[in-house]
């Protein structure tokens, strides 16, 4: 998937970037916090995957006049900005990697790359309502599953089965926007509406709640 900065509205943004573009790019604007987390990666792709990352939400934040506050993930892996302020989520694929950010409203973004073997593995996350509408193709199957992924992100908690809890209405290939919502959760029940980029082998949703 290309490299794309998009302005949502004046409060958010997201962006795409190729990691294998990145090589020259320079992370001096990281925290120290950051950068001490950073050079303890010895994985060559998952450090990557996690500059590529940190390069992307830069953007975004670049495209709606923000600083860059430096960010953490808690013990269940879910972003939080350092200052405390602003919602932020991040996904990498492959040689891709994307990040969204919004002031004041919860967000979620995912990637996917489109394969035949998500089709087998419908089962784990859809239920039966689901199955019937994606006619067993490896592009349907993949959007619904990255339109549960970013609404689990979105929703910040866990315990949330995408199968069991998170339920999504008939859509077709061709369409853009997702919705689902998350229900028998134990809480009152949220509707998002998820929406969905496709490019080549890969797939792009988010979601600002």
């Amino acid at each position: 998937m290309r490299t794309k900065i998009e302005k949502i509205s004046p409060l958010s943004a997201y962006a795409i970037n190729n990691i294998n573009e990145q090589d020259n790019n320079h992370l001096s604007f990281l925290s120290f916090r950051e950068k001490l987390s950073y050079a303890n990666i010895g994985h060559r792709q998952k450090k990557k995957e996690w500059k590529g990352a940190r390069l992307a939400i830069k953007s975004a934040l670049d495209a709606i006049h923000l600083p860059y506050p430096g960010f953490y993930k808690d013990n269940h892996g879910k972003s939080y900005a350092m200052d405390g302020y602003g919602h932020v989520s991040l996904s990498h694929s492959q040689h891709a990697a994307a990040a969204i950010f919004h002031k004041d409203m919860p967000v979620g973004i995912d990637l996917e790359v489109i394969k035949e073997k998500v089709v087998r593995l419908g089962p784990k996350f859809l239920c039966e309502e689901e199955m019937e509408f994606l006619d067993r193709d490896p592009l349907h199957y993949t959007m619904a599953w990255s339109a549960k992924e970013t609404i689990f992100k979105c929703q910040g908690r866990r315990g949330i089965s995408l199968r069991s809890n998170i339920l999504l209405k008939p859509f077709s290939i061709g369409d853009r926007l997702i919705k689902g919502r998350i229900y028998d959760s134990g809480t009152s029940d949220h509707h998002y509406q998820v929406q969905a980029e496709v490019e080549n082998d890969m797939i792009l949703t988010y979601s600002i709640w």
